[in-house]
């Protein structure tokens, strides 16, 4: 075991010295261990919060993890008056910030909804996607929403209201992180995903090519049939991750909502930054086995992470895959973060130490013994500890 891990230390310097882009690693170095744990949120015992749901993660190009939550005033559920909640850590997660509310609702009657983070790497700005009136519950319109810090978190700007640019049609971001175009086509593109209401479903994209000041709408891939109820089995995409691939396609993980086909994840690729999501390019991976939830997905030198309750029925059994293959096929090992209630989750990692960064991801998720929205936990997963 000692001469497995000075070994894969000896691979990692000389990845880090030479071409870290094309040092792909192998099955036999990847082995994940839990190295750290926190709880960041625990609902019903934190401020003027109920709930605390929808987690969100990102890196920021200063090094910072940046940690966001859905802090749900009066009950657990999705409709009503909301705080957006944050924590920010700038030493990669060993101590975090006290909760800030960066955004309130003001009691609005249906609230707003996270969301997707974005770091734009050429300003160093870090945008909050997310919606208002998104389920239309007491309201006629919902807008899309975003707020913007330019000093990596610590304040933010006054809200902006996308939709006279994207129109009025119920769009909610993620939950998860938008990308930045690191290859062409389109490089430099922000790109967020989301889903619309349950009737008009489907994964839709907005576009920004000037760093936030605008935006536009992207591809779309809609349910079957589009603007009726959906009943068990109709082709019905949901919430959405997308991530960026080393080719410049997009690959997004996409929440099954109505088990058509499969109690599994749909798997669909833009190739032209996210304006088009061709039929063509879409399959059901029958390996990411799903209870219909949102779910975390990265790209890290070379290797494609996924995770989610891996359970076809209920929201339990919160594992970490991974893929060398760009998703066409998954390691065997796998690694079981929580076997209890786990819902939601968020992934992102690090990349400013080019050696000790390559080690470790990081997951938000949502955690309990009794209901997944009992708490909001913080895993630093050491990528080849468990050799």
């Amino acid at each position: 075991m000692e001469t497995r891990s000075r070994a894969a230390a000896v691979t990692l310097l000389l990845c880090a010295l030479f071409s870290p882009s094309v040092c792909l690693r192998s099955s036999m170095q990847i082995k994940p261990l839990l190295y750290e744990e926190e709880l960041l949120w625990v609902s019903g015992m934190q401020g003027e919060a109920n709930t605390y749901r929808i987690p969100l993660l990102t890196s920021t190009s200063k090094g910072s993890l940046l940690a966001f939550s859905e802090a749900r005033k009066m009950s657990s559920a999705d409709v009503g008056s909301k705080f957006i909640a944050m924590r920010r850590s700038t030493d990669k997660g060993a101590t975090w910030s006290p909760t800030s509310y960066i955004l309130d609702d003001n009691i609005a009657p249906d609230g707003l909804n996270l969301g997707a983070v974005v770091v734009d790497r050429e300003t160093g700005s870090v945008i909050l996607i997310y919606a208002v009136c998104f389920h239309q519950y007491l309201c006629q319109t919902s807008s899309t929403m975003m707020v913007e810090s330019r000093d990596d978190g610590l304040s933010w700007g006054q809200h902006r209201n996308l939709s006279q640019m994207l129109g009025v049609k119920s769009f909610a971001p993620g939950p998860g992180f938008g990308i930045q175009k690191r290859y062409n086509p389109a490089k430099g593109r922000l790109v967020v995903c989301g889903h619309g209401t349950l009737a008009g479903d489907g994964v839709f994209c907005i576009l920004s090519d000037d760093h936030g000041h605008s935006w536009y709408n992207g591809a779309a891939l809609k349910s079957i049939p589009y603007n009726h109820d959906k009943k068990a089995q109709d082709f019905n995409p949901d919430e959405c991750q997308p991530i960026e691939m080393p080719d410049g396609s997009i690959i997004i993980y996409v929440r099954n909502q109505n088990n058509y086909h499969c109690r599994c994840r749909i798997v669909v690729r833009s190739l032209d930054g996210g304006e088009s999501l061709p039929i063509d390019e879409l399959y059901f991976d029958s390996t990411l086995i799903d209870p219909a939830i949102a779910a975390g997905a990265l790209q890290k030198e070379g290797v494609l992470f996924f995770v989610n309750p891996a359970n076809e029925f209920h929201r339990v059994n919160l594992t970490l895959r991974w893929s060398l293959s760009n998703g066409k096929s998954w390691e065997r090992d796998n690694l079981q973060i929580w076997p209890g209630p786990s819902g939601y989750s968020c992934m992102t990692s690090l990349d400013n130490d080019p050696i000790d960064d390559q080690k470790f991801i990081y997951i938000l998720y949502e955690k309990g013994h009794k209901d997944y929205d009992e708490t909001i936990s913080f895993l630093k997963i050491h990528l080849y500890a468990g050799r």
